[in-house]
């Protein structure tokens, strides 16, 4: 098999990948490329590659009966420019600004950011409140994963080497939504997260909260929603007084670490605030 591969069709891929898995030689699969050649500076490029690049079909972001749909070679640009999106994707969009710089949002993909798996990817704790779901493709059929059972760990998926990640789909909301995303870094901009916390919220005709979804990134090995904050904010207005009631006890789950951008007693404290500032913005 050549070590470079660019196919027209969709098809074409998913036969290089079964192949190439069946014969145990993984291809690594490149859309925008923003992590896969950084990697890699200084070594030598000795692994076969997949192109997306060609594949028509795989850019368009549109609503799609039941789901919005964001293909695999949707960019971060194209979501922020995409006026069409309701609301509740305005906490991904505002992380989509987060995405490095302005070239690094026009090459890099939504879905790219996903496979990434990092604890610190931008985009992941938004999926997980949007309660979007992964879908792969093979020779064998297509297959869907909810983003939280997708992301295994760190750079850890659930795709097989034989299956392609085609795009990644938020279901459409029966109400009107609101969404927040803060992000904590140790500078404004082009830094990797401290900490992360992405919320949305489905309003019943009364204002009060019908749904609730709240996720932190990089406090764990992978995002983590957090079902008792949600299960707090049911029922109840959006906004300060209710952001007031989120306590420590209520982030058990999170299991941050030390490293050089903050303690893991530090990132507790800071994903407890940011938590309450997601909570309160989305009474704004």
């Amino acid at each position: 098999m050549p070590d470079y591969l660019r196919p027209t069709r969709l098809d074409e891929a998913l036969a290089a990948l079964a192949s190439a898995a069946r014969h145990g030689s993984p291809l690594s699969i490149v859309a925008g490329g923003t992590d896969h050649y950084p990697a890699r500076v200084g070594k030598p490029l000795d692994e076969p590659v997949l192109d997306i690049t060609a594949i028509e079909g795989l850019r368009e972001i549109r609503h799609d009966g039941a789901v919005w749909r964001i293909p695999a070679l949707a960019t971060w640009t194209d979501l922020i420019e995409n006026e069409d999106l309701p609301a509740e994707f305005d906490g991904l969009k505002r992380a989509a600004r987060e995405v490095g710089g302005v070239q690094i949002q026009n090459a890099a993909t939504v879905c790219g950011n996903l496979c990434n798996a990092s604890p610190a990817a931008d985009g992941i704790p938004n999926l997980l409140a949007l309660d979007a779901e992964v879908e792969l493709a093979s020779p064998a059929g297509i297959r869907r994963v909810p983003v939280a059972a997708f992301v295994l760990g760190n750079r850890r998926t659930a795709r097989d080497h034989g299956e392609l990640v085609t795009a990644v789909l938020v279901p459409v909301r029966r109400r009107p939504a609101r969404s927040a995303f803060l992000k904590l870094g140790a500078r404004r901009y082009l830094v990797i997260s401290i900490v992360m916390v992405a919320a949305v919220a489905e309003l019943d005709g009364d204002g009060a909260i019908a749904t609730a979804g709240i996720s932190v990134g990089a406090c764990s090995a992978a995002a983590l929603r957090l079902p008792s904050v949600e299960r707090l904010m049911i029922g109840e207005r959006p906004g300060p007084a209710l952001a007031r009631q989120v306590e420590a006890r209520h982030l058990d789950a999170l299991r941050p670490i030390d490293d050089l951008r903050g303690t893991a007693t530090y990132r507790l404290d800071a994903a407890l605030s940011l938590t309450r500032r997601a909570i309160a913005e989305l009474g704004a």
